[in-house]
């Protein structure tokens, strides 16, 4: 195999690969980006709506009502210091953008624009704030072109359509990755001092997602097999406003602007559910209101999809009930102007106009608050105790710092990957300066080779496109939303036989090495199959409900008992494994614990584990 030679491997050309890729080559080292995709053409580039920072530029605003609301957004399972960290560094972040070029929307002052999101509020929940900052409904996309011209300025070296599938290990450290080659099919070592994994979520697990077909979870998967525990993997937030059936997202920004659901009776129903934040609460909250109207026979056509509905009529009517300002109000060159991707997408895949017509939304499968376990500056951690693994490293959606806790704040997303692709990539320069290199193993690339090879030989009567939809299936039927231990053990045995069907049964037609979509879509069912189960281990696992994880059979949330992140990892070969969850990786409760130090009353303290109100 060919061996490229680099000090820093990132796996993955996102917002957090390319904001790593940028300050590791900042700080001196010789940096190689690693992606399956063009770099433009990766996920970062769906964001939407905005990202958040307390810029104070519409509404008073400041880093600490970001934390807090990061912490209780995330039902209180979020590590309190890093949600700090995130809050603090955000407004540094996007000013930092903001010099390299980014355009965001400015106001009349021509600072930058923000707007309203779910679950933002000022001084500890008191009231909506404008925190967003935004570049039309194309914020993702606008960060990403950033980004990628930065590193280019950088000198950053990247490979382009090689997927990686598998990490080298060499006496607990990580000593580089293996990738196959798209183009030829041949396979690669990239040797590195560190790697760094930043290769987004598995969303496409589910049947109705808002992910691409790329995002497959390979990074968390190959770290899963290699040793590394999976942190938190019970937590998948169901984004309230899917395209119905595509799945396609429609920005929470809709909303924002003043956007509202509306159900089969002509209801603006989340006034039952939330009676302050309304169609603005967290998006769980949201998307299990969506679900039960439906169960109540109140979706539109008794289809399971309601209403978002942003035509200025209805928008400003809303407005004027709750008195706002006449220059908050709304009409069709406004929405052109602020949502013109949305607009096209629903005119596109739906034949519907929303400046004139309300959009059918259902809630789609979107984001993991879990994943890799890291500290808060991306190193890789691998057991309770907060062991880090030598080289390894891992930011945004395949990473999970805890910053999302439960259930992920809308625009944190964006947050994550500048502010701990940022601390990774300065964290992983200053590591490669005073490590040696480790030598490969003889056999370095072998395992997975013959894995790739079992996969192009098969010869049994199970084809990847139909797991993948069985799959799909009893993800959405047993895992989604809403589960018992009933649906759960259903979807853990489901699942057993598809991975059972896969590692004894598969076959698929293309026997080329020449972009073989067949053979890499069949590995990349391998890695959603082990991330979908140990999804649904965890879930069962979990006796409580809290943020996105909700649990019919116990449906409080037990902080007593349950107070505490999963772990879970891999027992036995490469192939069919088994997985053993642990919940002993206590949450961090430092800003409640400095609360408590400094004598503040209980009622009075923010950061105490309590009922979320919206």
């Amino acid at each position: 195999m060919q061996i490229h030679k680099h000090d820093v491997i990132i796996i993955g050309a996102g917002g957090a690969g390319l904001m790593a890729a940028l300050y590791a080559s900042k700080g001196g080292a010789d940096v190689a980006v690693v992606s399956k995709l063009y770099p433009t053409r990766s996920h970062t580039g769906t964001a939407q709506g905005g990202i958040g920072a307390a810029l104070g530029n519409l509404d008073e605003d400041k880093p600490i009502y970001h934390t807090y609301d990061t912490v209780k957004g995330g039902d209180y399972l979020t590590d309190q210091a890093a949600a700090k960290i995130l809050a603090e560094n955000a407004v540094e972040a996007v000013i930092e953008l903001e010099h390299m070029g980014l355009p965001f929307d400015r106001t009349s002052e021509k600072r930058i624009s923000q707007r309203r999101f779910g679950g933002h509020t000022r001084n500890f929940g008191e009231e909506l704030v404008r925190r967003a900052c935004h570049a039309a409904d194309r914020t993702g996309h606008m960060i990403l072109q950033t980004l990628y011209q930065q590193c280019i300025k950088n000198e950053v070296n990247f490979f382009d359509e090689f997927q990686v599938v598998d990490m080298i290990v060499v006496d607990g450290a990580v000593a580089g990755v293996v990738a196959i080659e798209l183009g030829t099919g041949e396979f690669h070592i990239f040797h590195g001092k560190a790697s760094f994994f930043a290769s987004g979520g598995w969303g496409r697990c589910w049947s109705v997602t808002s992910n691409a077909h790329s995002l497959t979870g390979d990074g968390a998967a190959i770290a899963l097999r290699r040793g590394v525990p999976l942190q938190d993997m019970e937590f998948f937030q169901f984004h309230p406003t899917g395209i119905y059936r595509m799945g396609i997202l429609i920005t929470e920004g809709v909303r924002g602007e003043g956007g509202v659901l509306i159900n089969s009776q002509g209801e603006r129903f989340m006034e039952r559910y939330a009676p302050s934040a309304k169609d603005l609460a967290s998006r769980d909250v949201v998307s299990r209101a969506i679900y039960l109207e439906t169960r109540a026979g109140r979706s539109i056509k008794n289809r399971g999809y309601v209403h978002l509905d942003v035509r200025p009529q209805t928008v400003n009517r809303y407005f004027a009930e709750e008195g706002r300002e006449r220059k908050d109000f709304i009409n069709g060159e406004t929405i052109e102007r602020k949502l013109p991707d949305i607009l096209d997408f629903c005119r596109t895949y739906l034949g519907v106009d929303p400046v004139l017509e309300p959009m059918p939304v259902q809630p789609t499968a979107h984001y993991a608050m879990g994943g890799i376990p890291t500290n808060m500056d991306a190193e890789v951690i691998i057991d309770a105790a907060g062991t880090v693994m030598p080289g390894a490293y891992a930011a945004g959606e395949t990473a999970c710092v805890s910053v999302h806790g439960a259930n992920r704040l809308g625009t944190n997303s964006l947050v994550d990957l500048v502010v701990f692709g940022r601390r990774g990539g300065m964290k992983a320069a200053e590591y490669v300066k005073g490590v040696d290199w480790k030598p490969l193993p003889a056999d370095a690339g072998a395992e997975i080779q013959a894995e790739f090879e079992r996969i192009r030989n098969g010869s049994g009567a199970s084809r990847p496109g139909e797991l993948r939809h069985l799959m799909q299936a009893t993800m959405m039927d047993n895992v989604g939303v809403f589960r018992t231990e009933e649906t759960l053990r259903q979807g853990i045995k489901d699942l057993a036989e598809l991975r059972e069907r896969f590692y004894k049964d598969l076959h698929i037609d293309d026997k080329s090495r020449v972009f073989n979509t067949d053979l890499m879509e069949a590995w990349e069912l391998g890695c959603l199959l082990d991330l979908a189960d140990v999804t649904a281990r965890t879930a069962i696992e979990r006796k409580e409900s809290r943020g996105a994880h909700s649990r019919e059979d116990f449906k409080k949330r037990d902080d007593e008992n349950w107070l505490a992140h999963s772990l879970i990892y891999q027992r036995g070969p490469l192939s069919a494994p088994e997985y053993e969850a642990h919940f002993d990786k206590q949450v961090d409760l430092s800003l409640w614990e400095e609360e408590v130090a400094q004598g503040v009353p209980e009622e009075q303290q923010k950061f105490r584990p309590k009922e979320r109100v919206y």
